[in-house]
C-alpha cells in the first residue's frame, strides 16, 4: 500500500475496500462473509437437529402409551365390573 492508497473497512458490510485517494475511486474489494450470518446458520442448525431428537423422543413417548393403553383399559374395564357387581348388592 502506498501514500496513494488507503484501506478501509465497509461499516455496512465489513468488505476490505482499496480506494486510491488522487482519483478517490475503489480500486479493489474483498468481501468478508460477515460472523452474524455464520451465527444464524450455526443457530439455524442446532434448532433442525433439536427438532429431530424432540421428535423421536415424543414419537417413543407415543410408542410406549400405545404399549400400555391395553392394561389401562383393562384396569379400568375391571373397576367398572367391581363397582358394578357391588353397586347390584346394595
Amino acid at each position: 500500500m502506498s501514500a496513494k492508497q488507503i484501506d478501509v473497512t465497509c461499516p455496512c458490510c465489513s468488505a476490505r475496500l482499496t480506494v486510491d485517494v488522487t482519483t478517490q475511486s475503489v480500486m479493489r474489494t474483498q468481501a468478508s462473509e460477515p460472523a452474524a450470518d455464520r451465527d444464524v446458520w450455526k443457530t439455524a442448525n442446532e434448532t433442525v437437529r433439536g427438532r429431530s431428537k424432540s421428535g423421536a423422543e415424543k414419537l417413543e413417548s407415543a410408542l410406549d402409551a400405545e404399549r400400555g393403553k391395553k392394561d389401562r383399559l383393562d384396569d379400568l374395564f375391571r373397576k367398572a365390573q367391581e363397582k358394578l357387581k357391588s353397586g347390584e348388592d346394595d
